[in-house]
């Protein structure tokens, strides 16, 4: 188990949610605060407030990926294409390992049937940055 998954563990544990917990662990491959990733991703919490929209560890990753790849320029946006392709190699891998990317298909909401935990999809979420971005 890495060292970032292991902290996002931790986080978790402390009360972040699955966003935070993601982005924050994987703070040191972009050059952004922690605070300023945890206040970004409050909002991504528990499918986006209400289970119904992306699982919080997904939007994390994603969420670094744009900051790892995006150039920045505002004048001249050239890197959309490659962040998107990165950000869709990221989802496609979240869903192979999880199951779904909907926070209320994960949880079995309506099924009774849990296709993957909170603390799994927080190590998924790690995992896709590292595999594409570290």
């Amino acid at each position: 188990m890495s060292e970032r998954i292991q902290m996002a563990d931790e986080l978790h544990r402390k009360g972040y949610s699955c966003s935070q917990s993601v982005a924050v662990a994987c703070s040191d491959l972009v050059d952004v605060p922690k605070e300023i990733l945890f206040r970004a991703t409050e909002g991504f919490g528990a499918g986006m407030g209400t289970m119904d929209g992306t699982c919080g560890a997904l939007t994390g990753a994603l969420l670094i990926a744009g900051l790892k790849n995006s150039t920045g320029n505002l004048d001249n946006p050239k890197s959309k294409a490659s962040t998107m392709k990165i950000s869709k190699a990221m989802l496609t891998s979240f869903r192979e390992k999880s199951g779904a990317i909907i926070c209320r298909e994960l949880k079995g909401a309506g099924t009774g049937k849990m296709l993957c935990s909170c603390p799994d999809c927080i190590r998924h979420g790690v995992e896709i940055v590292e595999e594409n971005l570290a």
